[in-house]
This record gives structure tokens, sequence and C-alpha cells, in this order.
């Protein structure tokens, strides 16, 4: 739905399955947005002037993102999160626009199989010596991402990681070769899923073990809410996409007081 600006965002939710509890892919476009000087700022930081660029309050940008995240209702198969991004910048002095891509993909586990988080990282490790070789693409490098994504979803209070990781990249110059590597972090969503699915799909689990998904699930929302940069910046003034911008929550929850976990148990090993 679009705002009559050419901004808007179309959001498709698949809920109730066998496989997948509650699955949601959006799509989200903001055109001729206006900088504010906390933004500027922010950006012209993180380029430490690397662009050659001056980034400024009040210079024009647009931004498009394509984001899904798909809930297992087996606590035997993890939750995958993906996004892929660009945020471009017209600046007001009149020199070329700039863009950047960002985007990533990560797995958040109730139970933990070995191999199967093995497996997910050999994809995208393989993902990034495909395309981190070329000049034009030297930011696309797996230990960096990697760890990228181990320091994004993080709580902090808790001194947890928000599942098992994966990639997470920002700031990544656009161009057509990192339009390339992009796309096949895209295409790379599925095929990195879909074999854990095949292999725990039918494995048998307690109602225990489902009370443990729902607890965890709790650090899922935790984390959205409370350090989700996406979802901080949808909250913050009224949204006619609120529902958008929370879709990526869980279906359901649970939370318990000081939950205690035995000691070398699965759930005390995750």
């Amino acid at each position: 739905a679009g705002n009559g600006s050419g901004s808007g965002g179309i959001t498709r939710v698949i809920q109730k399955g066998n496989v997948v509890e509650k699955g949601a892919c959006s799509f989200t476009l903001l055109r001729d947005g206006k900088l504010t000087a906390e933004r500027a700022a922010a950006i012209q930081g993180r380029q430490k002037n690397e662009i050659g660029v001056n980034i400024q309050e009040g210079d024009v940008y647009s931004a498009a993102a394509l984001s899904m995240v798909l809930h297992t209702r087996s606590p035997m198969i993890p939750t995958f999160r993906s996004d892929v991004r660009i945020f471009m910048v017209k600046p007001s002095d009149g020199t070329d626009p700039v863009a950047w891509f960002g985007g990533g993909s990560d797995l958040t586990p109730y139970y933990l199989f070995d191999e199967d988080i093995t497996f997910f990282h050999e994809r995208i490790n393989d993902l990034c010596e495909q395309y981190g070789d070329d000049d034009e693409c030297q930011m696309v490098n797996y230990k960096q991402m990697k760890k990228a994504c181990d320091e994004y979803f993080y709580l902090p209070a808790r001194s947890e990681h928000r599942g098992t990781g994966g990639m997470f990249f920002d700031d990544l110059p656009a161009t057509p070769k990192t339009m390339n590597f992009v796309n096949a972090v895209v295409t790379n969503w599925m095929s990195s899923w879909f074999p854990i699915i095949e292999k725990r799909r039918d494995m048998e689990y307690t109602e225990q073990q489902r009370e443990w998904q729902l607890l965890r699930r709790g650090r899922y929302l935790e984390f959205n809410l409370l350090y989700d940069r996406g979802v901080k910046f949808g909250l913050q003034t009224a949204n006619p996409r609120v529902e958008g911008v929370m879709v990526s929550a869980p279906p359901l929850i649970a939370w318990e007081y000081n939950h205690a976990v035995e000691k070398g148990s699965e759930e005390d090993r995750l």
C-alpha cells in the first residue's frame, strides 16, 4: 500500500502451518525522505569520509528493504530471519547520489544440532568466498560479517546472543558487482534452511520442549522491541504500517520469572 508519494510497502503472512507456525515477508519503499541531523551524522560517522561526500541534515534519501522471518512450529527446527536493503542519499551540494547495501540472514534455534548450524554457516562462507575476491567486494568477508551478526543480535542486559548467528552487513557500497552479491544472498536463503527442515520436521518433541521454545521466543521479542534498529525506528512515531513493523514477532511466546535451566541439559547447552 502506498501513501501517494511513491512510498509504501506490502506484507504477506502465512500462519498456522505444520512447519511454519508464522511466516512473514515484507517489502518497504521510502522515497524523498529528509535526513535529520542525527541520522546524517550517523551516516557520515560510519563512512569516516571514505566516500568523499559530505552527508548533511536535509539531504534527500530513498530506501528499500525486503525482509523475511519464518517462525517454526517444531522446537527442533530453528527460526530463520533474513533481509536485504538499499539506502541512497542525494547530497544537497549537487554531487552524485551515493548508495549502500545492507542485509544478512541468521538462525535462532531452540535445540542445538551442531551439524545444522555448521551447514548453515558453511553455506554463508561459500557464498562470501565466491564474491569476496573481487576488488569491488572487499567488504564481503565471512568472518567480518559473522562477527557483525554476533555483535548485532545480542541482548546486553542478559549477556546473551539471540541465536547462533549467520551474516550481517551494512554500508556495502552499491555497485553492479555488489548488487550481484546481494542477489546471491537472497538466492541462498532457502537453500541454507530447507535441508535443515527436511532433517528435523518429523522429529517428535514433548510439551516441555515446546514450552522451552515459547520461552526462548520471549527473548526474540525482547530483542526486537529493545534493540532492533528497524523496529525502533518504525515505532518512534505514529505509523500507519505499525502492523508491518511488528510482523516479525513470534505468534506465541511465554514469560516465566527467573526460569531455571537444569545444568548439563540440552536447554543449558543452548
